[in-house]
């Protein structure tokens, strides 16, 4: 299955009955398997999870730690971008160049990468003297 066809169809089981707003990922591991996720909202806003932390927390779940590419798609006028926190999520385990494609359900993607979507990425190297 596509990245594309697998966040598209994991989207509809998003939990949003507060924002409406429902948000479908896939990520492909560096074995090969894809793992997807959708957002969960809580009444407790916001407490809920994003669909990109739901879909690494499946790839980590599953005894996977390296992903290879990312797709995003939810209804919205332009491409959705991760949060900031998801960027941080997605540069733990992905490398710069990896590929992220932001969707809408009308069509419209665009290509971007890891180290794009979060130039100056805190990483390990920072916790040196820890």
């Amino acid at each position: 299955m596509s990245l594309k066809a697998a966040a598209t169809a994991v989207r509809l089981n998003a939990h949003a009955p507060y924002s409406n707003f429902q948000v479908g990922a896939a990520i492909r591991a560096a074995s090969g398997q894809v793992y997807v996720g959708c957002n969960v909202e809580n009444v407790a806003y916001p407490e809920g999870t994003c669909a990109e932390a739901g879909a690494i927390a499946a790839m980590v779940a599953a005894g996977e730690t390296r992903l290879t590419e990312v797709f995003v798609i939810a209804d919205c006028p332009s491409p959705i971008p991760p949060c900031g926190g998801c960027r941080q999520k997605l540069a733990e385990f992905g490398a710069g160049d990896v590929t992220v494609t932001l969707a809408t359900i009308d069509g419209h993607e665009q290509e971007t990468t890891i180290g794009d979507l979060l130039p100056g990425k805190f990483d390990a190297s920072h916790m040196d003297r820890s």
